[in-house]
C-alpha cells in the first residue's frame, strides 16, 4: 500500500512508516514509486492536470480530492478506481466569501473602493441587505452554510436545488421562472455538469429582477459570460463572481471593465481555513482506507 500526497498535507502521513507513503506535487519530478500508488491525493487546484498519470498507476484504488467540485474528473480516472471530494472541507470559507460578495455588490462597497484610489469622497445611496429577498441556487452543504450565515442579516432566503424537499423547504428549479423575480440576491452554489452547464443563461438573467445581484462561488461555466457581459453593460443587474469562464480571465476581457462587476480569483476555499478541515478528512479516509471501512464523500464507485 502506498498513499501519494501532496506536500501541503504532509501531516496526514503522521503514524504511518515512510514505506507507506510518499510526497508528490503537480509539477515535480516523475518518482518511480508512484506506480506503486494505491490511495492518491492530487494537488490543490490542479487535480486535472495530475490525473492522467493515474492510467500509469496499476494500483490505484481511491483518488481523494482535495476540492468540493469534481467535474471533469471521473472522465480521467481508470476504471474501478474510487473517487471521494472534500466534501465539508470548504463550507465556511466558501460561506464567507458568498456573504461578503453578496455584501459588497448590494452596498456597493467596490464603487466606495475605486472612489478611494482616485481620492473622491462620494457619498452614494444604496439597499440594505436588510428585508432583501435571498434565492440560494443549489442547496448541498455549502448552501447550508451560505444560509446560516446569512439569517443574522435579516434576510428572507430562498432555496432551490434539482429536486424540491419538504423540510426545510426547498423549490425545484423547475420553479425558477417564478421565483427569480422575486429575488434581490442570487448566490449560485451548484455543481458544474451537462445540465447546469450556461443554466445561467439570457433568458435566466431576463427574469432576475432589475438591480438584483449575481453572486457566482460554484464553476463558472454555469454562466453564460457573454450573456452576463450583456446584462452588465446595458446595467440591468450587479454581479460579484469569484469563478469565472474563462479562467483565469485574460487581460482585456470585457468582464474585467463591465460596469458593477466585483471580481475575486477563485479563492473561495483557499484561506486558513483549509488545511486543518483537509488534513482531518483526509486522516480520516485513509484511517478508514487502511482498516477495510468505506470511505466518506465517495463520489463515484
Amino acid at each position: 500500500m502506498l498513499i501519494t500526497l501532496p506536500r501541503m498535507m504532509a501531516e496526514a502521513a503522521d503514524g504511518l512508516d515512510d514505506s507507506e507513503f510518499l510526497l508528490y506535487d503537480h509539477g515535480d519530478p516523475l518518482d518511480p514509486r508512484l506506480e506503486e500508488t494505491t490511495f492518491l491525493v492530487p494537488s490543490y487546484m490542479t487535480a486535472r492536470a495530475q490525473l492522467p498519470m493515474s492510467a500509469q498507476m496499476p494500483r490505484l484504488k481511491v483518488v481523494q480530492l482535495l476540492t468540493a467540485g469534481f467535474d471533469g474528473i471521473p472522465e480521467l480516472l481508470p476504471p474501478g478506481v474510487t473517487l471521494c471530494n472534500a466534501k465539508g472541507v470548504h463550507d465556511a470559507s466558501t460561506a464567507e466569501l458568498a456573504v461578503g460578495l453578496a455584501l459588497a455588490s448590494v452596498r456597493g462597497l467596490d464603487g466606495f473602493a475605486r472612489s478611494q484610489m482616485a481620492g473622491r469622497w462620494e457619498r452614494v445611496f444604496r439597499p440594505s441587505l436588510a428585508d432583501r429577498t435571498v434565492l440560494l441556487l443549489g442547496y448541498g452543504s455549502i448552501g447550508s452554510a451560505i444560509e446560516d450565515r446569512l439569517r443574522p442579516f435579516e434576510v428572507e432566503i430562498v432555496r432551490v436545488a434539482h429536486h424540491a424537499r419538504l423540510v426545510p423547504a426547498v423549490f425545484s428549479i423547475e420553479e425558477l421562472p417564478r421565483l427569480l423575480p422575486r429575488a434581490d440576491v442570487v448566490i449560485l452554489i451548484l455543481p458544474l455538469t451537462a445540465e447546469t452547464r450556461h443554466m445561467v443563461d439570457d433568458s435566466f438573467l431576463s427574469m432576475m429582477k432589475e438591480g438584483a445581484s449575481l453572486v457566482n462561488v460554484a464553476r463558472g461555466p454555469i454562466v453564460d459570460t457573454d450573456a452576463l457581459v450583456g446584462h452588465l453593460e446595458r446595467g440591468r443587474i450587479r454581479a460579484a463572481l469569484d469563478v469565472t469562464d474563462p479562467e483565469p480571465l485574460p487581460e482585456g476581457h470585457p468582464l474585467w471593465a463591465a460596469p458593477n462587476c466585483l471580481i475575486s480569483p477563485h479563492v473561495g476555499g483557499d484561506t486558513t481555513a483549509f488545511k486543518p478541515r483537509g488534513l482531518e478528512l483526509l486522516r480520516r479516509n485513509i484511517d478508514r482506507y487502511r482498516a477495510s471501512l468505506p470511505l466518506l464523500n465517495v463520489v463515484r464507485h
